[in-house]
């Protein structure tokens, strides 16, 4: 018996999938019950409806899912029912997403020297200050001038 590729049903064979499955199958989640979790906490719209883990999922349809602070904008192409490799998961859908936003250069800032020891509070509020993390030193003291 000789194992055969997986591979992903036409549109015209199959009707639908639940949209938790497919989610997790064309690899847009790593796991069902995280496709799932995002479609009951309203992440998940299908035609710009939002859907519950169930939703019958059709060639066609387009699929937005807001993950990591991101939108994923997605029309099915081809139904699947299991998780398949990478390649072949990328031909079941049209991926219509915006750009992903530029990272932000970080400055190499609070880099200590090896061996320099364990910074003191005060550095380490400088270090925080210089990466955008931390308020002002002013907004944090008293009126009096303490912290």
């Amino acid at each position: 018996m000789t194992s055969q590729p997986a591979k992903a049903t036409d549109p015209a064979e199959s009707g639908s999938v639940r949209v938790d499955a497919w989610i997790w199958s064309v690899r847009l989640t790593k796991t069902r019950s995280a496709a799932a979790t995002a479609c009951r906490g309203g992440h998940v719209r299908v035609n710009g409806d939002r859907v519950k883990p169930a939703y019958a999922v059709k060639a066609g349809d387009e699929v937005r899912l807001r993950q990591d602070g991101r939108d994923r904008v997605v029309v099915v192409k081809k139904i699947i029912r299991k998780r398949v490799g990478a390649p072949v998961a990328v031909e079941c859908y049209v991926d219509n997403s915006p750009p992903p936003p530029p990272r932000e250069a970080v400055a190499p800032a609070g880099i200590r020297d090896r061996g320099a020891g364990r910074p003191t509070k005060r550095d380490r509020r400088t270090m925080e200050q210089l990466r955008g993390l931390a308020l002002p030193p002013e907004a944090g003291r008293a009126p009096d001038g303490r912290r």
